[in-house]
């Protein structure tokens, strides 16, 4: 059966008023860890571990990429080793790949976050409004929602 929380009495809004509190995800807080957003930190916050470690993965490889791109290739002209220029510029394009994947990802997730984090909000105030109705004494069923009053 699904409860709300005009099924709740006062003392049972007050106590799930306190573990929402206590447990709920911010979109602020949310949109300030997307600023990182190439290094999936938004995501494993908000409990979405599998994405936000690929979009880390997706960050390291980049970033080794790029290196790896400076490194073959030179910063200074006049210590370029023309054997080692085409697996440069693969690095390069491996690197420029993957960043452009994770703009877009995280361009797609800067609009997508403002549902995520209701879902999660709602989805935990759900799961805490059948626990509190759980933990109700048996012969208690019968109270008047939201005064604190029984029958």
């Amino acid at each position: 059966m699904q409860f709300s929380k005009q099924n709740l009495t006062t003392n049972e809004l007050i106590v799930l008023s306190s573990e929402m509190r206590k447990r709920e995800k911010s979109l602020v807080f949310a949109y300030l860890m997307l600023l990182m957003g190439h290094l999936g930190i938004h995501r494993l916050y908000l409990k979405r571990t599998v994405s936000g470690i690929i979009q880390l993965a997706l960050f390291i490889v980049m970033f080794i990429s790029y290196i790896m791109f400076i490194v073959l290739v030179g910063i200074d002209d006049t210590l370029v080793d023309s054997n080692l220029i085409i697996p440069g510029f693969i690095a390069m394009g491996i690197a420029l790949v993957g960043f452009i994947a994770l703009t877009i990802w995280v361009i797609v997730d800067a609009c997508l976050l403002p549902g995520i984090v209701r879902s999660w909000n709602y989805n935990l105030e759900q799961t805490l409004i059948a626990q509190i109705v759980a933990l109700r004494p048996v012969g208690d069923s019968m109270n008047h929602p939201g005064t604190g009053q029984f029958n």
